[in-house]
């Protein structure tokens, strides 16, 4: 659905995004707190979006939709962004085309965390691949626990104490058993959790228990972070510290209040945005991650709807439900992103 504005081609979910940038523009506010990454810790808190690599209709990276996807997490007030993880399609990417994604990234962020998804099946390539990230300036690391060989718990301790020992770069460790096929125990988290270079723990599991035996491990220098967009606003309730989330690519500024009203304790108006958000989680989960995402984006321009193989087009079949989500989406972002503006006055 397309908009005509002023002689323009304008896509209503751009919308809200335009207004914001507008007005951090013309006023100098930004949105985000300052974070430095030099010569201090780093820590994790708030909103963290799992950024989808766009890509043209000839499956090259569209670089000029990178931009403005990571200008467009900027504005709408986002803690921090990962480049190349799952949601990024990393393990499609030739190491050329990381290096291009991550360095643009870390061009255009401003404030934000930049965080490189490094994890691979081997620990020799995860630790080329996280020393390559700290030479090209990430804030962090996000390492997925090894998919497919299924290590041991104690193989997966290894794994983790030789990158923290070696990487030179904040791990944030990376839970997520369906789609790896081994599961990070809350036991080999609390083994892991003191290493000093180990700053926190993405938890893909939904289950309340599971939030509830890893927030024994949190404290100023070990983050929680959901990684499950439809549990993450109880987790963050019950004392997570943030998200890394898949819809937030969609709505940023949504996501950005969320958090601030789940750290805030602020239940009923946690509640209510929630309530907005789950359609679009919902959508989100109706073919694997990050097929119907592809297909959002492009709506707004962000690349074509087409990931890489084996990962393919999003089927037909759920095109209508797509479209009746956009105008929802599209006021849900507008509030947010007006809230934002004001808080920034």
């Amino acid at each position: 659905m397309l908009r005509r504005w002023r002689g323009s081609t304008i896509r209503p979910l751009e919308l809200a995004t335009r207004i914001l940038r507008l007005f951090v523009y013309s006023t100098g506010f930004g949105l985000n707190p300052p974070r430095g990454t030099e010569d201090c810790e780093l820590r994790l808190i708030g909103s963290y979006t799992a950024l989808a690599t766009p890509f043209d209709d000839g499956s090259d990276l569209d670089v000029d939709a990178w931009v403005r996807m990571v200008e467009a997490q900027r504005i709408g007030g986002s803690a921090g962004i990962v480049v190349a993880g799952s949601t990024g399609e990393g393990q499609a990417l030739e190491e050329s085309e990381f290096t291009k994604l991550l360095t643009l990234a870390l061009r255009h962020a401003g404030e934000m965390h930049v965080i490189a998804g490094t994890g691979t099946y081997s620990t020799a390539k995860t630790l080329r691949q996280t020393q390559l990230a700290r030479r090209l300036g990430a804030h962090a690391a996000l390492v997925v626990t090894p998919p497919y060989v299924r290590p041991t718990q104690e193989g997966l301790f290894g794994h983790y104490a030789q990158l923290a020992d070696q990487a030179g770069l904040p791990i944030i460790l990376y839970n997520v058993p369906t789609r790896t096929g081994c599961d990070l125990t809350p036991a080999t988290v609390a083994r892991l959790a003191p290493f000093e270079t180990i700053i926190g723990i993405k938890e893909a599991c939904p289950e309340a228990d599971r939030m509830a035996a890893l927030l024994e491990f949190a404290s100023d220098g070990f983050s929680v972070l959901s990684g499950d967009d439809g549990s993450a606003a109880r987790a963050m309730l019950s004392g997570a510290q943030g998200v890394i989330s898949v819809a937030s690519n969609i709505v940023p500024a949504s996501f950005r209040r969320l958090c601030d009203h789940a750290l805030a304790g602020r239940a009923d108006l946690v509640a209510s945005r929630m309530a907005g958000l789950m359609p679009l989680v919902a959508f989100l989960s109706v073919e694997s991650n990050p097929i119907p995402l592809k297909a959002l984006l492009a709506t707004k321009g962000l690349g074509s709807a087409a990931p890489r193989l084996p990962l393919t087009r999003m089927s037909e079949e759920y095109r209508s439900s797509l479209e009746a989500l956009l105008p929802a989406l599209v006021a849900l972002e507008f509030s947010a992103a007006a809230e934002l503006a004001a808080l920034s006055v």
